[in-house]
């Protein structure tokens, strides 16, 4: 017999929320196979196995909207995911390593006792806020992540809800 699972079972399978399992379904990226008679999701094999490559693409980097494109072969091949992904690296890779600079400009004027003038901090404080810029992002959906999980809770959604 195939397995199926509802939409609780596949949030505790898979550690994804309820409501991230229904957001995707609302903006069609990741629909449920069948329904019960009684109305509740039910997702198969095959749908787990589509879920792994959104989850996988997702944590290339790529927003929804790019998975989406991906996975229904509008826009992006292989190559070009690995290419996207390189770049945010590389741009990554230049923005810390352009803070390093700073700081340890920063660092020498006050090891010489040299003044530190305002455009220094001002310049440090840039770089620092646009390399913190995606940890503040993570942490945002991190957070939204654990609301809604404590949401699901709350709202007392059960394992067989839909």
């Amino acid at each position: 017999m195939k397995q199926l699972w509802k939409v609780g079972e596949l949030a505790k399978l898979t550690g994804l929320t309820i409501r991230t399992l229904r957001f995707y379904d609302q903006i069609s990226l990741f629909s449920p196979s069948a329904h019960s008679d009684s109305g509740h999701r039910l997702y198969s094999e095959a749908d787990l196995s589509r879920l792994q490559q959104i989850l996988s693409l997702k944590e290339l980097g790529l927003s929804l909207d790019e998975v989406k494109s991906v996975l229904t072969g509008e826009h992006f091949s292989p190559l070009e995911i690995v290419s996207l992904q390189m770049a945010r690296l590389k741009e990554n890779i230049q923005i810390q390593q352009n803070l390093l600079s700073e700081l340890s400009y920063v660092s020498n004027l006050m090891q010489l006792k040299q003044p530190v003038t305002v455009d220094d901090f001002t310049t440090l404080l840039d770089m620092m806020k646009k390399s913190h810029e995606k940890f503040i992002i993570e942490r945002r959906m991190t957070w939204e992540r654990r609301l809604d999980l404590l949401g699901d809770l709350v709202d007392g959604h059960s394992d067989d809800a839909n």
